[in-house]
C-alpha cells in the first residue's frame, strides 16, 4: 500500500507542475508563436508594387534583358564549349546546319523551349520570354 501511495502522489505531483506551467503561457505568447510568417501579395495589390521597387527587378512589362546577359548566366556553360553536342557560340555552320535540319529558327526557338537531348527545357532559364530566347538564339548563332 505504501508503494501505491507513493506512485500516486508522484503522479499528482507531475500533473500539477505540468497544469502551472500550461497556465504560465499567455495568450500573447500563444499569439506571437502563431503568427503569420509572410504576406501574400496577389498580382495588381499595392504591396506587389512595393515589392518590386524594393527587390529592384524590372516591372511587368519593363523591357527584357538583354541577349547577352541571358547568354552569360544561362547558355555559356554549354554552348560556351560545345558540351555534350551543342552548336558552339559564334560557329554559325553548326548553327545553320541545325536550322536547315529542324526547320529555321522559329523550329530553333520551340526545341530551346521543349528542350533537347542533355537541354532542359528553357535552357535553365524558366523565366525567360520567347523574345528573350529568340534574341539569344540569334546572338550565339549569328543568324
Amino acid at each position: 500500500m505504501n508503494l501505491l501511495k507513493k506512485l500516486l502522489v508522484a503522479n499528482v505531483a507531475a500533473l500539477s507542475l505540468w497544469a502551472v506551467s500550461a497556465q504560465a503561457t499567455t495568450d500573447e505568447a500563444v499569439a506571437d508563436r502563431i503568427k503569420p510568417v509572410g504576406e501574400v501579395c496577389l498580382k495588381g495589390d499595392e504591396c506587389e508594387q512595393a515589392l518590386v521597387a524594393a527587390s529592384g527587378a524590372p516591372a511587368a512589362g519593363a523591357a527584357g534583358r538583354s541577349a547577352d546577359d541571358i547568354i552569360a548566366k544561362h547558355c555559356n556553360a554549354c554552348h560556351g564549349a560545345g558540351i555534350l553536342g551543342a552548336p558552339k557560340i559564334g560557329e554559325t555552320a553548326a548553327w545553320q546546319e541545325r536550322a536547315d535540319a529542324q526547320g529555321g529558327l522559329d523550329a530553333l526557338l520551340q526545341t530551346s523551349i521543349k528542350g533537347l537531348n542533355a537541354m532542359p527545357p528553357m535552357g535553365t532559364c524558366n523565366d525567360c520570354s520567347e523574345d528573350e530566347m529568340m534574341s539569344a538564339i540569334k546572338k550565339m548563332s549569328g543568324l
